[in-house]
């Protein structure tokens, strides 16, 4: 991938953004649960929540390194909290956004990109990284 999602993984590996709480924490419990969107319907779009954005996500979800190749953990919270998203890649998955990806860190800490297409909120609202 770019320079750009290198430097926006390496921000979040510093501490400058918060880092992950884990399923059932405190701040999973504050942040309000969207459901999906049903078959026809428009997503609900993610949201914003203790300076993270959140959105519901396939569970196990991959989170990839910077390279779009090597899987650095998965993701089975759901809703997971998101950092900013970034339309680059042509790898991000189907759906409305083929390109975009969402920087976040996997349940084992290491900080990746989730696929849009493995998100089912509408990831418009998220910041660009």
């Amino acid at each position: 991938m770019t320079h750009r999602i290198r430097m926006a993984a390496a921000t979040v590996a510093a501490g400058l953004v918060p880092t992950a709480t884990g399923l059932g924490t405190a701040a999973q419990a504050d942040a309000p649960h969207t459901p999906a969107a049903s078959k026809g319907q428009a997503a609900a779009p993610c949201w914003h929540s203790s300076g993270k954005w959140w959105c519901n996500n396939k569970r196990g979800a991959a989170v990839w390194a910077a390279d779009s190749v090597t899987i650095v953990g998965y993701m089975h919270s759901n809703p997971s909290w998101f950092t900013c998203r970034l339309d680059a890649d042509p790898t991000g998955g189907g759906g409305p956004h083929p390109n975009r990806w969402l920087l976040t860190k996997a349940d084992n800490g290491r900080v990746g990109w989730m696929k849009d297409s493995d998100v089912y909120s509408e990831t418009d609202p998220v910041r660009p990284c």
